[in-house]
């Protein structure tokens, strides 16, 4: 039996009804193809099964067809191959669910890189000015982060998911976090809350802060002048460990705002544990609206963090800057919004 013959531009012409200059045109990321006309190609091309030359693609485009998912941390992960935290935390997995999103349809490829020392760091930026991905969506993770004002002295095209720390030229995408802040609050004090407390994230984290200062503000201007609060992780077992915190100094709360899912389902447990009802005895409120949200007993009322649609948009920065290196650098801020369920 022959081998079977290996799909070719001209089978991918012929099932999209466009003639083989248009589909190198589109295959190789040429500008100004009509959006419909790439849509069909890419169809053409999954239908006939080709596979483009990756190498000649370079050639004739000067790239690499490859954009980068950064993830700069602030520890090492050389001693967890299976990066467990990265794969077990939903908020990671809809990052590159978003990315993803924007890449596939246009044949581009997704390189996943951690980065939890400087001498990582700065050799990313070296593989990335040497060519080995067009350009990066980064995740920076802790405030004294290099990475993103590297990327920028290179010439890196690179966007944050997530408002830097330090102010640095680079384009980047973020939720109104205040804004979230404040309509758990708003929630809290509609169902009768009256001794509120909260359950924060790294001090050092913006999207933190500005949690805090949205609850805080709109508790303020409604007369609630102080309410006690405990640092977590992001973690199930900080937030574990945090209600246990509060609930003991502060035996009598009775609506709980948590800064995120994972933490929220850990405090659940420690209610539970202490034989309180939720949402009759303590109402409480996460943010993300994640996987975790669903899988809570009872599911969890939450503050929606549109993770794919801001981790689509950066890739769509990160996109515009390759083809364009002059662009402005440019911020995108979603707004959140309450998802009322079980839990308040």
């Amino acid at each position: 039996m022959s081998e079977k013959r290996r799909p070719t531009l001209e089978d991918v012409a012929e099932a999209a009804g466009v003639s083989r200059a248009t589909v190198s045109r589109v295959i190789n990321g040429v500008r100004n193809v009509d959006p419909k006309l790439h849509e069909i190609v890419w169809q053409a091309v999954d239908a006939t099964g080709y596979v483009p030359n990756r190498a000649a693609r370079s050639l004739v485009t000067r790239r690499s067809g490859t954009v980068a998912l950064v993830v700069s941390d602030a520890v090492s992960h050389d001693d967890d191959p299976f990066m467990r935290r990265f794969f077990a935390d939903p908020f990671f997995g809809r990052i590159v669910g978003g990315v993803m999103s924007e890449l596939r349809p246009k044949g581009i490829q997704l390189a996943l890189q951690i980065v939890g020392t400087q001498e990582a760091r700065t050799r990313l930026v070296g593989d990335l000015g040497q060519g080995q991905a067009d350009g990066a969506v980064v995740l920076s993770l802790h405030p004294d982060d290099t990475l993103p004002q590297q990327l920028c002295d290179a010439g890196i095209a690179a966007a944050l998911v997530g408002r830097p720390a330090q102010p640095v030229p680079i384009s980047y995408v973020d939720l109104a976090n205040d804004a979230g802040g404040a309509l758990a609050a708003e929630r809290l004090l509609e169902r009768g809350c009256a001794r509120l407390g909260m359950i924060t994230g790294p001090a050092h984290v913006p999207a933190s802060q500005d949690r805090l200062t949205g609850f805080r503000q709109a508790l303020a201007r409604h007369g609630h002048a102080w309410f006690p609060t405990v640092e977590g992780g992001f973690t199930y077992e900080s937030g574990e460990t945090a209600m246990l915190e509060l609930m003991t100094r502060h035996p009598d709360l009775d609506g709980v705002f948590v800064a995120n899912d994972l933490m929220a389902l850990g405090a659940l447990m420690t209610l539970r544990t202490r034989d309180l009802r939720v949402p009759e005895d303590v109402a409480v409120i996460g943010f993300d609206d994640s996987s975790a949200a669903l899988d809570a007993r009872p599911q969890l009322t939450t503050v929606r963090h549109p993770l794919e649609d801001m981790a689509a948009e950066a890739t769509r920065l990160v996109l515009a800057r390759i083809d364009d290196p002059a662009l402005r650098v440019e911020s995108v801020i979603f707004d959140p919004k309450l998802v009322i369920r079980q839990s308040a």
